[in-house]
């Protein structure tokens, strides 16, 4: 039996920014916190991204808490490799106490006492924590809607979390399905070397070219001051549009590559069909359509829940004060499950959880 005062799940971005502001806020690496990453290596799920794939923001504005990440020499976005060596330097920067290749497969409660301890079954034997961080993340969770007659298509049905290159896809006929980023730069670069059609469940909404990721932490930060005030709710980043103007968006948009078409209706053994009997042939069909937060480790403490997802203040569980959920999604703090948007919402976390332990001494 391992203990600890507070476990944090997961060693991407939002577990380091946890790991940061948990020593700044007096927890010794070790015994005071510990981090538990599935991944055999650093870098979170970056070091899962398809090749070609780039921030939407220079260095200066993706940094975790505490250091810059440097710049991508000859690159004003840098690439999600770049990403990786980062991730990879700040974990040994601040000697984060992070034991890789340790999957956490589930929390429980100790007991019936409300300041007792949490237990977490892993890979590695278990661990007892007074407090744990959920910063898994969602991308071990990957998001198919069903449409009747998936299990007939004689194509390939790739999601992008297993898309690597646009190589693989070279010279077929490939419809890809979501109208939100992943969709439309993965649609930029296959459409270079294979049949595309583009289909969105809407029209997709682009935002104006000079919008970045900058502009939308900052649309973020200003859409939370204004509910903080009780002022009325200004929209955030999804009143803007969907779609960020990168550069190979932008190369395709003039190409006349970037036009959808509705969601068909259907899959058939050879490509799909819409509901006016239009079909299309296809080889492929590319799911650009998202994740869902990781949390099946959660699941034996029957969080509240708010929708699809457990009910938070904050980053905390509301009914359980003893589990904070950081950097997936706005649920758990605006732009929190960026770079830049989780050390804000780590530090908050980190706070809470040291007057929390702090009262039951």
């Amino acid at each position: 039996m391992h203990e600890v005062e507070v476990l944090v799940v997961g060693g991407g971005q939002s577990g380091l920014a946890a790991g940061y502001h948990l020593r700044r806020a007096g927890f010794e690496p070790g015994e005071g916190f510990t981090i538990l990453d599935a991944d055999a290596s650093p870098g979170g799920a970056w070091q899962h991204m398809w090749s070609s794939l780039h921030l939407f923001s220079p260095a200066g504005y993706s940094s975790l808490p505490g250091w810059l990440m440097p710049s991508s020499p000859g690159e004003e976005f840098p690439p999600a490799s770049h990403v990786v060596d980062y991730l990879t330097r700040y974990e040994e920067r601040y000697r984060l106490p992070v034991r890789h290749g340790v999957r956490v497969e589930t929390v429980r409660r100790a007991d019936d006492d409300p300041q007792g301890r949490l237990l977490a079954t892993t890979s590695a034997g278990t661990w007892s924590a007074r407090a744990l961080v959920s910063a898994t993340g969602t991308w071990s969770r990957p998001f198919v809607p069903h449409y009747p007659g998936m299990d007939v298509f004689g194509g390939r049905q790739v999601h992008s979390a297993d898309y690597r290159s646009p190589d693989d896809l070279a010279g077929l006929r490939v419809v890809i399905v979501g109208g939100g980023n992943t969709g439309a730069q993965l649609l930029a670069e296959v459409s270079e070397v294979a049949d595309t059609t583009w289909v969105t469940p809407r029209p997709p909404r682009f935002l104006p070219d000079d919008v970045d990721g900058r502009v939308l932490f900052d649309v973020a930060t200003a859409r939370k001051k204004a509910l903080d005030a009780g002022e009325a709710d200004p929209g955030g980043v999804r009143s803007l549009g969907d779609v960020v103007m990168v550069p190979s968006v932008r190369a395709a948009r003039d190409r006349g590559v970037l036009t959808s078409r509705r969601v068909f209706e259907r899959l058939t053994p050879t490509g799909v069909a819409w509901a006016d009997g239009t079909e299309l042939p296809a080889d492929v069909i590319l799911w650009c359509t998202g994740y869902r937060p990781d949390l099946g480790h959660l699941t034996p403490l029957g969080l509240a829940r708010d929708g699809g997802h457990p009910a938070t203040v904050g980053t905390r569980a509301r009914d359980e004060p003893r589990v904070h959920l950081l950097g997936y999604g706005d649920w758990t703090g605006p732009a929190s499950a960026t770079l830049i948007g989780v050390g804000r919402t780590a530090a908050s976390a980190a706070r809470d959880l040291r007057e929390l332990l702090r009262t039951q001494h």
